[in-house]
């Protein structure tokens, strides 16, 4: 009965693969050679098949399932509020609104004022641009080249990646700059005179762009997909100088490296700035409903006072979506999430080191709290990536990460990175049974493919 048992299972495991792949439209792929693995259920950091197979979940999917999978505060909270009801518009008042916008503003600094709640992390940046042109009367939106913030037509403009390319040509406004990438540059200077040239060239560029035209610079407070760049020391400071100078207002966007990601509640605080605007998303409710938002300062939030906001979206602020966020909120707080985060995060950061010592194929690691990647070279002496900027003719990366795949270790890569991202539940003994999955991956790459 067992054996029949399994094979039904299987058996129905198949039938929903070949369902989604006749009906659902996948992003970012082709379609036609897609195999998505049908999921039967989630526990902890586990993804368990029809067929009882374990995958370990060492991206947080989309680094957005912060706390897991089956957190029965965030299913309570859920399932509680559904029994008065599943929604209501923002024209009333909300309790789980409210409380978790209060306590959105008490984790922030002392700057910040009110919360616009939106449904993901695109239509946060979508409404953080609108936000900012209208409060200062400017045009023109600052943001990285090596970012990425939505795929929705404003944000996918913001992002500067090649996802943006599908949406060109752009909306007029949008200008591009490089993020402090030390690593890549590889200048003959140290990290404080590193970041001064990088200021100094930005400062270039906004002179060039004319100031009183800007509106805001947007940053991804730590780059996210794009390679898990950290920016220099004092660098941060160094752009809300800037802003400060020129009337511009400094957006973080937090939407991957908020909510613990680092070992900080938000990433930003990791390097003493207050910025003007955070949008925020993922990690708010960590998947279990869909959330997003824009953190305004007290100033901005005081202009709206006699200003219409032009903003509006018939799901924010979901009940189930801010009940599920509280809880969400609670949990970091209850737990101690950042200081977890710590301390497992050092013992990632020493394995990612030794990585990269023990393997000709890595460059460079890097890594903050549980948000890491590799970048995978050909030569170490030349730092040439494995695979070139935008092309992958051998397949080289989905090679590895079918490598990675095999082993149940789940992740994505970029470029020439594997990011390494896990849930913030992950313990350290769960750290290092993984990670040696990485290490036997890492000497076939040694071997086979340079």
């Amino acid at each position: 009965m067992k054996d029949t048992g399994r094979k039904q299972d299987a058996a129905m495991g198949i039938a929903i693969r070949d369902k989604q792949k006749k009906y659902v439209l996948q992003s970012w792929n082709a379609q036609k050679n897609l195999n998505p693995i049908p999921i039967s259920y989630c526990d902890n950091i586990y993804l368990y098949d029809y067929e009882g197979n374990r995958y370990s979940d060492m991206s947080s999917m989309h680094v957005n399932m912060n706390v897991g999978y089956g957190n029965k505060e965030i299913n309570a909270a859920i399932t509680d509020k559904l029994q008065r009801y599943a929604f209501i518009s923002e024209a009333y008042a909300d309790k789980d609104r409210a409380d978790l916008a209060e306590m959105i503003i008490g984790l922030m600094p002392d700057n910040m004022g009110k919360v616009f709640f939106t449904n993901a992390g695109a239509d946060a940046n979508e409404n953080a641009i609108k936000i900012a042109r209208m409060y200062t009367g400017r045009n023109k939106i600052f943001s990285r080249y090596r970012s990425y913030h939505g795929s929705s037509f404003g944000a996918g403009n913001l992002s500067g990646e090649p996802r943006r390319f599908a949406l060109e040509p752009g909306i007029p406004g949008f200008v591009k700059f490089r993020d402090p990438y030390r690593y890549r540059d590889n200048l003959p200077f140290d990290e404080e005179e590193y970041t001064r040239y990088c200021l100094r060239m930005l400062e270039e560029q906004i002179l060039y762009e004319n100031p009183d035209n800007i509106a805001a610079i947007i940053m991804e407070t730590i780059t996210g997909t794009n390679g898990i760049i950290i920016p220099p020391k004092g660098y941060l400071p160094g752009v809300r100088k800037l802003c400060d100078k020129y009337g511009i207002l400094m957006v973080c966007d937090e939407v991957m490296a908020g909510w613990c990601r680092t070992g900080r509640m938000f990433a930003f605080q990791n390097f003493d700035v207050k910025p003007d605007i955070v949008t925020f998303a993922k990690g708010v409710t960590c998947g279990y409903v869909q959330l997003g938002g824009v953190v305004v300062s007290k100033e901005i939030a005081s202009y709206f006072d006699d200003h219409v906001l032009s903003c509006g979206l018939t799901y924010n602020g979901h009940p189930l979506a801010c009940a599920a966020g509280v809880a969400c909120v609670k949990y970091y707080l209850d737990h101690d999430i950042p200081a977890h985060v710590r301390g497992v995060g050092k013992v990632l950061g020493e394995i990612l080191e030794d990585l990269k010592q023990k393997h000709a194929c890595v460059g460079d690691v890097r890594y903050i709290g549980l948000f890491s990647s590799i970048e995978l070279v050909k030569s170490k002496e030349t730092r040439e990536p494995l695979v070139p900027f935008g092309r992958d003719p051998e397949g080289k990366m989905k090679k590895i990460l079918g490598m990675l795949k095999e082993k149940r270790f789940m992740t994505f890569g970029h470029e020439n990175m594997i990011l390494i991202a896990p849930p913030l539940i992950i313990t350290a003994d769960q750290i290092r049974e993984e990670m040696q999955k990485v290490d036997e991956v890492l000497s076939a790459v040694d071997r086979d493919m340079l």
